[in-house]
């Protein structure tokens, strides 16, 4: 052991102090062996069920094999961020002007800056505080979703929570809220026991699914998935799925808000202080009328940059098809007439869809 290290019985509890004095909600251990969802993640990749997300195929070597990433790899440290806030604490509307306008739905996780920038900080702080403690000889290297590693498993097998049926993570004591970040190092560090699903016989996440991209418990088709269409998916949005999106402009909670865990939910210190209400309940009207300097202004260093002002306003136009009225067609035909043919193509949908609800209306209503 190297002068200053701190001894192995006491390194691991030193790290997790560490950690939540930084501000992570949870701090877990787990080995490095290769997670066993390698094979079941490869056979989503054979059946093309992460559409077009290339990067998810990129290395698929490493993610089965941590010690290609990280040579001498002996430990994982695994860690949760909550993203919940509390719906009462602030908004960005009074309850009049929500009524007034047509608005739109930002999933939880983007209502803040980009959860990238905001980590950096402390879990730089973290890991250089892990390779001071256990010795200049160890080397360790930090990722948030950024690295070819299976975070979701090997999270579950530090006991940091469970998958559940909509095949994402939840954690008994912060339920479906939280980001992951890992920490891989060649300290050896005793690791935690791992969590088992607790699902039972609930399928409520899966019911909920809107677009039917859960087609099987553990199963998700990104190809349907609300999530993936709104920020990951770069053309056009299929028109059978248009109007299951509903206000969604920007992600989908339906599966995670879904899940009866949720009541164990708390605030992380983190996220909290940079809760973005103005992003909440965003007037739809208002953002479709956003040029491309005012798109980078008013998005600059949140999760909305990553679509461009070309997919975002996709989105908005969809949203106003489906719960816009006669109010927001000025600004649909605007759109319709806007250089991108992406939001041109779907505001025209969205005008068709307005007009056809206004006829059906005026049928309906008696001589």
């Amino acid at each position: 052991m190297s002068p200053g290290a701190t001894p192995k019985a006491g390194l691991k509890a030193a790290l997790v102090q560490k950690a939540i004095e930084l501000g992570f909600d949870a701090c877990r251990v787990t080995t490095a062996e290769p997670p066993t969802s390698a094979p079941d993640f490869e056979r989503a990749l054979a059946e093309g069920r992460h559409a077009e997300m290339a990067w998810l195929a990129k290395a698929p070597e490493k993610r089965a094999d941590l010690a290609r990433v990280l040579p001498g790899i002996r430990s994982v440290v695994t860690l949760a961020l909550s993203y919940h806030c509390d719906p009462h604490r602030d908004t960005s509307a009074t309850s009049a002007e929500l009524s007034s306008a047509p608005r739109g739905i930002v999933a939880r996780y983007a209502q803040h800056p980009d959860y990238h920038d905001l980590l950096k900080p402390p879990l730089q702080a973290l890991t250089e505080f892990l390779d001071a403690a256990a010795s200049v000889s160890h080397r360790s290297l930090w990722y948030v979703d950024t690295g070819p590693i299976l975070e979701r498993d090997l999270a579950q097998r530090a006991g940091i929570g469970f998958v559940g049926k909509h095949t994402n993570l939840i954690s008994r004591s912060l339920g479906n809220w939280f980001l992951l970040a890992e920490i891989l190092t060649t300290a050896e560090l005793e690791p935690d026991a791992p969590e088992h699903n607790r699902c039972g016989s609930c399928t409520r996440c899966l019911s909920a699914c809107p677009t039917g991209a859960l087609p099987a418990p553990f199963t998700l088709d990104a190809r349907r998935c609300i999530s993936y269409l709104t920020i990951e998916h770069r053309g056009s949005i299929p028109e059978d799925l248009r109007p299951a999106i509903g206000d969604r402009i920007f992600g989908c909670d339906d599966c995670l808000a879904a899940c009866p865990w949720n009541r164990f939910a708390r605030e992380g210190s983190i996220l909290r202080a940079h809760h973005r209400a103005d992003l909440a309940r965003p007037d739809l009207v208002e953002w479709l009328e956003l040029d491309d300097a005012a798109f980078k202004s008013r998005f600059a260093g949140t999760p909305l940059l990553r679509t461009k002002r070309r997919g975002l306003l996709r989105n908005v136009c969809v949203a106003l098809g489906n719960v816009g009225d006669a109010r927001a067609l000025p600004a649909l035909r605007l759109a319709s007439l806007d250089p991108e043919p992406l939001i041109a193509e779907h505001a025209a949908w969205a005008i068709g869809r307005i007009e056809s609800r206004s006829r059906s209306a005026s049928t309906a209503m008696p001589a």
